[in-house]
C-alpha cells in the first residue's frame, strides 16, 4: 500500500457557499472523522491532492495528514473513505478523509484482478465481471494492493464466487461468500443464426405436418 503525505488546514466556516470559494481559490473542502475521532472540517491543495490521485493509480493509500490550525500542527493516519466528484467533469468536489491507527482492523475495498485467459472465451464466449471489487478487513499495513484468482478453467456457464478468492495472510474477506463476482456468458447468436435457426424450425414443422397428413391419408385408406 502506498504512504504518501499531504497538508492540510482546518475550516472555521463551512456551508456550500464557503466551499464554492474554497474550490475557486484552489482547495478541495473535506472532513476528517473516525471511530475516535469528531468530524474536522479541513481543506487541502487541489493540485497536490489530485498528483497523490494521479500517481496512487486506484491503489489504497495510508495517508500522513499534517493540519494547520492557527499556526499550530496536528498530524493524523487516514485513508480515503469517500471522494464527491463533478456530475460532468469529475473533479474531487469533497474529500472524507477517516482516521486510522496502525494496530486497529480497517475494513476497505479492494480491486479483484483476474488472471490468465478463460477457455470459454476461447470458446465464443464472454467474461463478465458482475463485481470488480471485494471488501476486507485487515489491519491498515496489510491491505493488499489486489486480489488474484485464476479464470483458466473457466468454461461458459461457469462462474466465480466470492468464495473461490483466496486473500493473503492477515486479511478476511468480510462478503457472503455466495456472492457471484464473474461469469462466463456464451456468445450471442448473429441476426444470421437467428434467421438459419428459424428457417429449420419452419421447415421442421413443415416436415412433421407432412408425415402427420401422410399418416392420417394411410389410416383413411386402410379403413
Amino acid at each position: 500500500m502506498k504512504q504518501v503525505e499531504i497538508e492540510a488546514s482546518i475550516r472555521d466556516k463551512t456551508g456550500k457557499g464557503v466551499a464554492r470559494k474554497l474550490r475557486r481559490s484552489g482547495q478541495i473542502p473535506g472532513v476528517i472523522y473516525g471511530s475516535k475521532t469528531e468530524p474536522i472540517p479541513l481543506s487541502v491543495n487541489m493540485f497536490q491532492f489530485n498528483r497523490l490521485l494521479f500517481l496512487a493509480k486506484g491503489e489504497q493509500m495510508l495517508i500522513t495528514m499534517n493540519i494547520k490550525n492557527n499556526g499550530d500542527s496536528i498530524q493524523k493516519l487516514a485513508m480515503i473513505k469517500e471522494l464527491q466528484l463533478h456530475p460532468v467533469n469529475d473533479q474531487v468536489q469533497h474529500i472524507d478523509f477517516y482516521e486510522i491507527f496502525m494496530d486497529e482492523l480497517v475494513t476497505v475495498e479492494v480491486p479483484i484482478a483476474a488472471k490468465g485467459k478463460a477457455k470459454g472465451v476461447d470458446e465464443g464466449g464472454t467474461m463478465e465481471f458482475l463485481q470488480r471489487t471485494v471488501e476486507v478487513s485487515c489491519l491498515p499495513m496489510a491491505i493488499p494492493k489486489e486480489i488474484e484468482v485464476d479464470v483458466s478453467d473457466l468454461d461458459i456457464g461457469d462462474a466465480l464466487h466470492v468464495s473461490d478468492l483466496t486473500p493473503p495472510e492477515g486479511v478476511t474477506i468480510t462478503e457472503d461468500p455466495e456472492t457471484t463476482i464473474i461469469t462466463i456468458v456464451g456468445a450471442a447468436p448473429t441476426e444470421a443464426e437467428e434467421l438459419e435457426a428459424a428457417e429449420a424450425a419452419e421447415e421442421a414443422a413443415a416436415e412433421e405436418a407432412a408425415e402427420e397428413a401422410e399418416e392420417k391419408t394411410s389410416e383413411e385408406d386402410a379403413g
